[in-house]
């Protein structure tokens, strides 16, 4: 796994063989970010990184100067990953819960500038995922939600959808529900 830019880029962390989740791919992931530096200024914000994986998408959070960074993920090896490596980077803004999403979101009320999620591709219910952030208790008018998900799913009919981005097999669905009109920039 490598951070991609910041404080922490170019650092390579070997992800474990065991390990049962889909990264995103570098490629992906270097482009959602450049497409999120247009909407948003990191320095000083909260983001949570929902299914969490490896991790890479909460440590680019942390390196870009995110204040604050929860990371929800509920698999014991991918969690012990995520927990090493902010160990080694001596980060104390990582906030890393090992626990179900489904009950996160439904009982969190900590609101977020940022949220992004990144399902298994496999799991039964993904489509219910967008629809149960939008309308949690953690969003603030202004917050961003980026979904990653296959191609298989369309959701530009829910509020607050702006763009729709495709960077190899992976998408993006990104979402300001607050918005009421196009102004994109922070």
């Amino acid at each position: 796994m490598r951070i991609i830019r910041g404080k922490y880029g170019r650092r390579r962390f070997d992800v474990p063989s065991n390990i049962s989740a889909r990264p995103t791919t570098d490629f992906a992931r270097e482009n959602i970010f450049n497409v999120l530096e247009n909407l948003v200024d990191f320095e000083g914000k909260s983001a949570l990184d929902l299914f969490a994986g490896t991790g890479a998408i909460s440590i680019e959070f942390l390196s870009r100067e995110c204040a604050r960074v929860t990371a929800v993920e509920k698999a014991a090896v991918q969690y012990r990953f995520i927990k090493s490596v902010a160990e080694r980077l001596g980060d104390i803004n990582l906030n890393l819960i090992k626990g179900d999403v489904f009950k996160f979101v439904q009982t969190c009320t900590e609101k977020f500038d940022i949220i992004f999620a990144d399902p298994p591709y496999d799991l039964k219910n993904f489509g219910e995922v967008p629809e149960l952030i939008l309308n949690s208790a953690m969003l603030k008018p202004d917050t961003i939600v980026i979904i990653e998900h296959s191609k298989n799913y369309d959701f530009s009919h829910l509020p607050g959808f702006m763009e729709h981005r495709v960077y190899g097999s992976v998408n993006f669905s990104i979402f300001r529900p607050g918005e009421t009109d196009n102004e994109t920039a922070l």
